[in-house]
């Protein structure tokens, strides 16, 4: 934001002047700065100490800045700089995060979830596992060192401790590996015939995921449904669509939706993501003319996530069982797509301010019956955006739940180019949030 120190004296008033942050160095890492965004952001290795951090700052000949230049600072939390140069000010807001020291641990090609506020490592591996004699294989963020070390064969009958050393910090993880238990049924829901028959490699990389860790998870087709097939035994249904922006017209047939909703009324749950998100209202989850009303994303991937991590604001729902156990970096919020990751930004979601009439999220939860729990990660009112939803608002008998917002992501394509993605670093937090929203359901 570019604005003048004095609107009521424009005598002399310059504005061919740069009141711009030209680089911004820690430790001589280089930052990325969002001239537009007014944002400079940076992830430094693990271990380092940003409690008292000396930048590097560069800005115009003749310009000031507060903080001053040498000046020793805790960035820690974040923290705004302003440039002044003449009569015009521009305030920058900066945001350092520290590498994770674990990037992945991986058993017989099998990644297990991370995470990095309880140190918790923990994976399901297939049942029948011999669990007393398995070597993981485990990469580490740059400087990082691990013991035991990748590769050695480790008895995970009890937990077994990893100690993590980088820079002037280490922390033990805590490694659990266990077989299948008892869990949910859950249905995953598709348009392919058959589970082995899916295409689209973000449905199937959630498939793949739900079919390890829940032994009770079974594939359903829209056909299925229509053919008659009874539903009463599934605890929970999850429709995860990726493939198109326009709900499939098997998906609306008369058939399909009485079953659904006869389903739901009868005590059933659902859980509906990405453009899945939009069959709220055709299963009379919300009101005629009141589903997500700002669906949009690219096919195929446009570009990649440049400057910031892609997150989410749950401010005032720290405490809801969905968000339980995510890897947050500041109170109520939470990455799900690393920065530099290619993606494909598909998004279902509710826009407030200006569409719809909703005004803000009182307004979205009088005329929709939901209760709105995250928005966009500037957004701690939950006033602009909701990414993520409960149906019917009043906290009993939640049998319906959304999740769509572009940083949802479960596969990370190549661009236009053939290009291949890096690995999303926050994985973990998707998997875990689709996680607990499906054992929430069953449980409410």
């Amino acid at each position: 934001m570019i604005a003048c120190e004095d609107p009521f004296n424009d005598s002399g008033f310059v504005t061919d002047v740069s009141v711009n942050i030209e680089s911004y160095l820690i430790n001589g890492q280089e930052a990325v700065i969002d001239h537009e965004a007014g944002t400079i952001t940076a992830t430094v290795a693990f271990g380092t100490d940003v409690t008292a951090v000396t930048p590097e700052v560069s800005i115009a000949a003749g310009a000031t800045i507060n903080p001053e230049q040498g000046s020793t600072i805790d960035l820690s939390a974040p923290i705004t700089y302003r440039v002044i140069n003449g009569n015009i000010y521009k305030d920058y807001n900066v945001q350092i995060t520290t590498a994770k020291p674990i990037v992945s641990f991986e058993i017989d090609g099998q990644s297990a979830l991370i995470n990095h506020n309880s140190r918790m490592i923990t994976l399901t591996v297939a049942e029948g596992t011999d669990i007393t004699a398995l070597t993981p294989e485990i990469t580490l963020s740059e400087g990082v060192s691990i013991a035991p070390s990748s590769g050695v064969m480790q008895d995970f009958t009890n937990p077994v401790i990893y100690t993590v050393s980088g820079g002037s910090s280490m922390v033990e993880y805590t490694a659990v590996v266990s077989t299948p238990v008892e869990g949910p049924a859950v249905a995953f829901l598709g348009t392919a015939a058959t589970a082995s028959e899916i295409t689209n490699p973000d449905e199937l990389s959630a498939k793949n995921w739900l079919f390890a860790q829940y032994d009770g998870a079974t594939y359903i087709s829209f056909s299925d449904i229509a053919g008659g097939m009874s539903l009463a035994d599934f605890d929970v249904i999850w429709w995860h669509y990726d493939s198109a922006m326009n709900l499939p017209s098997q998906a609306l047939s008369g058939p399909v939706t009485t079953a659904l909703q006869n389903y739901l009324g009868s005590g059933g749950n659902i859980l509906l993501s990405t453009f899945a998100s939009q069959y709220v209202e055709a299963l009379n989850i919300v009101p005629t003319g009141k589903g997500p009303n700002n669906v949009f994303g690219d096919f195929p991937p446009a570009g990649f996530v440049d400057g910031s991590s892609w997150g989410i604001s749950f401010v005032g729902h720290e405490s809801h069982p969905v968000f339980s156990g995510l890897d947050t970096y500041a109170p109520g919020k939470a990455y799900f797509l690393e920065s530099g990751t290619f993606r494909l930004n598909h998004t279902a979601w509710w826009f407030l301010p200006e569409w719809g009439g909703y005004g803000n999220g009182q307004g979205w939860r009088d005329q929709t019956g939901g209760n709105n729990l995250a928005s966009e990660a500037w957004d701690d009112a939950l006033d602009g955006r909701v990414l993520i939803a409960e149906f019917p608002n009043g906290g009993t008998d939640i049998n319906a739940m959304i999740i769509s917002f572009g940083a949802y992501d479960w596969y990370n394509e190549a661009d236009a180019s053939g290009n291949p993605s890096q690995p999303n670093a926050y994985l973990d937090n998707i998997k875990l949030l689709t996680a607990n929203s499906l054992n929430y359901l069953v449980e409410n």
